[in-house]
């Protein structure tokens, strides 16, 4: 049973994610012999499911599957190193106390992208704050005021330099309550705030196979998760001697920074999946797995990240051996990822994701890549049709402007893209006029 080892980890956030990623590897860390604590996950938001969690005695069964390294796996973990969930709406005081613990090191969070924000009516005598960092504030004061040292914050919300971030609002905390210059200065110097960058798709709850996990394992499991086998986990900071995730064989790294990693993840795996799916939409496929299965569709997805994204950003072995896990967590037969859903907000997407891509390949080899121009030309196909699902201004203006105005609008694209014209237009005009089919085979030519 957890409840006999030490408790040494606080979690934020009981949700999907957490459970399919960073508890996995706790878990695994403590069958290694590697780790004797266990997990006390705090619920960050008034309404959750810890009391589901606490009905199964804080157990799940996790289901990792995909494709590694060309075989199919189908990994079952049954996960039972947290020991508690604390609700801090309705048991407060539970949740101040875990403060006084000594034998607490790590504070792990994903509390989504909104969870690390300042919100200036938060009051340290609430019971609790309202706001994540208000909450951590209040415990790291406690902590304080009790003269124990502080810990080692991992956080896993989806916003660059996340523990910078989260830090940031603490300390707006400290000084909005005046909890003085000694305070700050412990929080500074007795915790380290890790920026993270995590990378895993966790499916959830599978509600179609449910039924059939649950035969297949034995038990009813209302907290199942699901979730793909790759996993990285970059974290800014070292503390490999006390959390020895490298030592138990995971693809974590520990580095100084975490920018090259996020970098390589949002060009490669997000520039992929944006630049890819328009055109494959307009082509008449429907999930990320088809594309992979059709020869035109994964011809091209291959030129874009190996002819035009990697050797933009550095043709390392290292960068291919990303791009490769790439097509394998695309091609994995577990996930149906719809086209349309990845669709959402596609000219942002492409602004952040692919055009910088675009503009650094031509600035390197003097000529535009022709596989990510062709899918800027297929979103603007794309958003002539009723499938966008963008901004309503955005869709207005995207569905009657010509190609020329549309690459002019800088508000979409951080600056004029009219140098693009000639390739862009030849493009579309070539979509319009001979179908998708036809196009893929011009620019795979």
């Amino acid at each position: 049973m957890s409840m006999q080892r030490k408790e040494t980890v606080i979690q934020f956030g009981e949700g999907g994610f957490l459970r399919g990623f960073v508890d996995y590897f706790f878990q695994k860390l403590k069958e290694k012999e590697l780790f004797d604590g266990s997990v006390v996950v705090v619920q960050p938001i008034e309404k959750g499911m810890i009391g589901e969690l606490n009905k199964q005695n804080c157990e799940y069964n996790l289901f990792l599957r995909g494709i590694d390294k060309g075989e199919v796996v189908d990994e079952h973990t049954h996960i039972d190193v947290i020991s508690r969930c604390i609700n801090p709406y309705t048991e407060y005081e539970a949740y101040e106390k875990l403060a006084e613990n000594p034998d607490f090191r790590f504070i792990v969070s994903n509390t989504t992208e909104a969870g690390i924000e300042f919100v200036s009516d938060n009051k340290l005598e609430d019971k609790p704050a309202k706001s994540f960092p208000g909450k951590l504030t209040q415990l790291l004061y406690r902590r304080f005021l009790l003269g124990l040292k502080g810990f080692i914050i991992l956080s896993c919300e989806l916003i660059d330099h996340n523990g910078e971030e989260l830090k940031k609002c603490c300390m707006k905390y400290a000084d909005l309550w005046n909890l003085g210059e000694e305070f700050k200065a412990w929080m500074e110097t007795e915790n380290d705030f890790c920026s993270t960058l995590v990378d895993r798709i966790v499916t959830g709850f599978p509600r179609e196979e449910h039924e059939a996990l649950c035969k297949r394992i034995g038990e009813q499991d209302n907290m199942m998760d699901t979730a793909e086998i790759f996993h990285l986990w970059v974290i800014q900071g070292d503390h490999e001697d006390e959390l020895p995730l490298v030592k138990a064989g995971y693809n974590v790294i520990w580095t100084d920074n975490v920018d090259p990693y996020k970098k390589r993840k949002v060009r490669i795996l997000n520039g992929a999946h944006t630049s890819m799916v328009l055109g494959a939409h307009l082509y008449g496929l429907e999930t990320v797995g088809e594309c992979l299965k059709d020869e035109k569709v994964s011809a091209l997805l291959k030129k874009c990240i190996f002819e035009e994204i990697i050797p933009t950003i550095g043709d390392t072995q290292d960068n291919r051996n990303f791009g490769e896990a790439v097509l394998e967590r695309f091609a994995n037969p577990f996930i149906r990822h719809l086209l349309l859903s990845i669709a959402l907000n596609s000219v942002s997407k492409f602004k952040a994701r692919v055009l910088p891509t675009i503009l650094e390949y031509k600035e390197k080899y003097g000529s535009y890549p022709q596989g990510l121009t062709f899918s800027l030309a297929a979103l603007i196909a794309f958003y002539r049709t009723d499938a966008a699902n963008d901004g309503e201004e955005i869709m207005a203006f995207m569905k009657e402007a010509s190609v020329a105005d549309i690459l002019k609008k800088e508000e979409y694209w951080g600056q004029d893209l009219s140098p693009m014209l000639d390739v862009v237009q030849k493009w579309y005009d070539c979509i319009e006029a001979e179908g998708m089919e036809k196009a893929y085979g011009e620019v795979l030519a």
